[in-house]
């Protein structure tokens, strides 16, 4: 999408000059939707008769008040587009200081426009903060590697030098390279972690809005309308359906989900949708996030709304399955949504899992599900999201239990596919070929995602990351160029692997440590993983601020796979144990059991871990960093040579040392 008309009133600067305040206030009071209280009111007033004072010698370049980001749902104060420089400012208006909060605020709606808005990505940006009561600061133009200039940080009066210092320092070749209108019309193509995706869709933004659309990948969009299609074909021919949608990690599987979920989310209709995850830290952090969103929200708006009914309202929108499941077992009766979306549906039980956990089970968690939604008497839609190699847990079934499923009792099922499953991938080694044939299975294209948009930096880290989880270190080598832009490093010195994180962050870029939830011999190094996902309190540390020790930021506390699974981080440092070393070219697997380490020999809990490194290695959206031990020969289970070779392994895959 483009980002013209994305400002509430928008003039060249000398038109800008010319024009009465009254009118200029005029145009922003009619643009904005909500009660106008007297405090944003106030604050345009001071920044449109502070920037007539500071533009006065500046008649060159473009205005624009309150521009929009849609990633963020956020608007930038004011931006300032002078010989192809974009100044970004943020006014608090009676502040006395400039604070990191504020700092922060004004680098993220820069590296938004960076990453995100084509035209800007060859830019200068310039983030300049104006805390209208601070004394005088000194500012030094320091622009990082991506053009972006460390924040500037103004009362507002020395606006006017600041601009000037900025244009003298640019190179003399960075002038004038776009017009105003070609970076206007240029595209902006946003990637949002899935908590800002979850409160945008919440929100009533479109997948459209919040998605990139690059050539070569699939559209969300598009995606989104064949299930749209599929689900309104089931409900006009009273047909029962079910689609399994296949991508790799980070393809935007999810977030293609929440956009079905929002779409068809209504209490109070008979055709109410539900998004359902057995992921429980997925589902409490989406949960907490959206009602967070909506109290701020309301907040901005004048209006009252209690965190307590803000959560109420996200639990029916986002649910756990076990949950739903349970509603199944306690009544007879059909459940009240038609539509349902299953994230991470190929680590369902099967039946020798269900029965640990339901007591005299008959069927594994698919079939039951299934058979909880064919109660519905007119029709229904399930849809399946399926990640390749994410099984991380004993008794996740795979695919094969709901294919064996449909096979044995709903022959009377629709059923779509992506053309993928046959793939090892998502088959997990079962033969889901002449499953398909046996159910006269219709193949769409459009229900895979094959490119990774969490990893915006790269479309190739899926493939690096296979590579490695392979053992194949040629393959990895030759992929490594591919991922210039997305950092990847190791080391042996944690405190090195925190600097790097540290140092590579700007703004609210969220770091944080991960871990294998095998790795139990972390401890020595200062790293404690979780016993259980009950010691891990993942809202506290997804979703809360860089002052709070609880949260991610603080490098302290780990996330492991579980905790971690289906969220993401802008960089992760991953601490890599002995649980999954390399030993003679080729990876072998342990569990640390009592005092000692034990081999691993069964095939399926091979996979697990083989998974768990897998979740952990695409978490990150911008850049990670490994952390390998060195060991101790003085404790038998540090040996060094249980790291060594796994160390070499990741230098050979042509992965950045640091010391």
């Amino acid at each position: 999408m483009t980002i013209l008309n994305r400002a509430y009133s928008q003039h060249t600067i000398s038109n800008f000059l010319e024009t009465d305040q009254s009118a200029i206030l005029g145009e922003l009071t009619k643009a904005h939707t909500f009660d106008l209280n007297a405090l944003q009111r106030d604050a345009w007033i001071y920044q449109i008769k502070d920037l007539q004072q500071q533009l006065i010698n500046i008649d060159l370049g473009h205005i624009f008040f309150e521009f929009s980001i849609p990633r963020m749902g956020k608007r930038v104060d004011v931006i300032l587009f002078i010989n192809g420089v974009v100044f970004v400012l943020e006014y608090k208006v009676g502040s006395t200081s400039h604070d990191k909060q504020a700092t922060d605020q004004v680098i993220d709606y820069s590296l938004d426009l960076k990453n995100f808005h084509e035209g800007s990505h060859d830019l200068h940006i310039i983030p300049i903060l104006i805390s209208t009561r601070a004394p005088d600061s000194s500012n030094s133009i320091d622009p990082y590697v991506d053009k972006i200039v460390k924040p500037l940080l103004s009362n507002g009066s020395d606006l006017e030098q600041i601009i000037n210092q900025v244009l003298d320092k640019i190179p003399s070749t960075q002038q004038d390279q776009l017009t105003v209108q070609e970076w206007l019309s240029s595209g902006y193509k946003p990637t949002p972690t899935i908590v800002e995706a979850a409160q945008a869709l919440y929100g009533g933004h479109t997948v459209e809005n919040i998605s990139r659309s690059d050539s070569g990948s699939k559209n969300l969009s598009q995606t989104s309308e064949c299930i749209l299609e599929i689900i309104d074909h089931s409900k006009k021919n009273h047909r029962k359906s079910i689609c399994f949608i296949t991508g790799v990690p980070g393809s935007g599987k999810t977030l293609a989900g929440l956009n079905i979920a929002t779409r068809r989310f209504d209490n109070t209709s008979k055709e109410h949708a539900v998004f359902l995850s057995g992921n429980g830290p997925l589902v409490n952090v989406l949960r907490e996030a959206l009602a967070r969103d909506e109290v701020e929200r309301a907040k901005e708006n004048g209006e009252s709304v209690s965190k307590q009914s803000a959560k109420q309202k996200a639990s029916t929108f986002i649910q756990n399955i076990h949950h739903f499941r349970d509603e199944g077992l306690r009544s007879p009766e059909p459940p009240s949504e038609h539509v349902v979306i299953f994230d991470e549906a190929q680590r369902a039980w099967n039946q020798k899992q269900t029965m640990k956990k339901i007591k005299d089970s008959q069927w594994s968690e698919p079939e039951f599900l299934i058979r909880y939604m064919d109660r519905k008497t007119d029709w229904c839609t399930i849809i399946c999201l399926i990640g390749g190699g994410q099984e991380i847990n004993t008794g996740e079934s795979g695919l094969i239990e709901w294919f064996n499923a449909l096979e044995k009792n709903f022959a009377h099922w629709d059923i779509y596919h992506s053309g993928q499953l046959t793939d090892k991938t998502y088959n997990w080694g079962s033969d889901l070929e002449s499953k398909l044939a046996s159910t006269n299975a219709t193949e769409k294209s459009m229900l895979h995602l094959d490119v990774s948009i969490r990893s915006f930096r790269t479309e190739k880290l899926s493939d690096f990351v296979n590579a490695v989880i392979d053992g194949d270190s040629e393959t990895a080598k030759q992929i490594i160029p591919a991922l210039n832009a997305y950092p990847i490093a190791i080391t042996r010195n944690l405190d090195s692997a925190k600097l790097f994180l540290i140092n590579k962050a700007r703004g609210t870029e969220r770091t944080g440590l991960v871990a294998s939830s095998g790795a139990k011999r972390l401890r020595p190094e200062g790293i404690y993983v979780p016993v259980s996902q009950r010691d891990f309190n993942e809202v506290s540390w997804f979703l809360n601020s860089k002052e709070d020790v609880r949260s991610s930021y603080y490098l302290e506390e780990v996330a492991t796979e579980f905790g971690i699974q289906g969220l993401e981080l802008d960089w992760t440092g991953l601490c890599w144990d002995a649980d999954l070393r390399m030993k003679d070219g080729a990876w072998t697997h342990y569990n640390f059991k009592g005092t000692r380490w034990q081999k691993v020999n069964d095939p399926n809990i091979q996979a697990y871990l083989a998974n768990a490194y897998r979740v952990l290695l695409t978490r990150a959206r911008q850049g990670i960093i490994i952390f390998v031990p060195k060991g101790d020969d003085q404790d038998f289970t540090r040996l060094r040579e249980f790291y060594e070779e796994t160390f070499t392994f990741f230098k050979d895959c042509g992965i950045e040392c640091i010391d």
